[in-house]
């Protein structure tokens, strides 16, 4: 049976280092981001994606008490959580693989909790937990960061518009690039 557990976006969020990363994303053109594929290519900080897609699926700790009985364990896990969130907005890390593994798993950690299981510790399964279990994330106006931060923190994405353009520019950040990842060029 599952339980509604409220999400930690709901409750807090490290916004000011998400403020500060933020803007300094969208000033000029880093490589290999997708503003660079196209202008037309909605300029939403792939951070603030980020960090919002995490804190609303992993859980606030106020919201667990068997596992954080205290103010002061659920605090400390908030804080750690919060640092995740810290580490997760710089772009430089945007594919650190450990990092990444490691808030798939807070996120998976979220979901086997709301089905009474324990997660899988095992990054790969980890992947395929989330793939079976995890709500896909879903962009109604598909600007593209939004499913691109959804895909890198390996979870489904679902995203329209009544635009083609954008639907075209996240087929090619999204869809096709998956399916040539680690093929070698000859």
């Amino acid at each position: 049976m599952s339980t509604h557990r409220k999400k930690l976006i709901e409750v807090s969020l490290p916004l000011e280092a998400i403020n500060q990363e933020g803007p300094s994303e969208k000033r000029g053109s880093k490589l290999g981001h997708p503003s660079t594929l196209h202008r037309y290519w909605a300029r939403r900080p792939l951070a603030s994606c980020r960090a919002c897609i995490f804190a609303s699926l992993v859980d606030e700790p106020s919201s667990c008490p068997d596992e954080f009985p205290t103010e002061g364990a659920q605090s400390a896990e908030r804080n750690r959580l919060h640092g995740t969130v810290r580490r997760l907005i710089r772009w430089k890390n945007s594919n650190d693989e450990s990092l990444l593994a490691e808030a798939r798993y807070e996120i998976a950690r979220a979901v086997a909790r709301d089905s009474g299981e324990a997660a899988p510790t095992n990054p790969d399964e980890v992947l395929r937990y989330l793939g079976e279990h995890c709500p896909a994330i879903y962009d109604a106006f598909c600007g593209g960061s939004i499913p691109l931060e959804a895909q890198r923190l390996g979870l489904r994405a679902r995203a329209s518009d009544l635009n083609p353009l954008p639907v075209l520019l996240n087929k090619a950040m999204i869809e096709l690039p998956p399916q040539f990842h680690n093929q070698m060029a000859t």
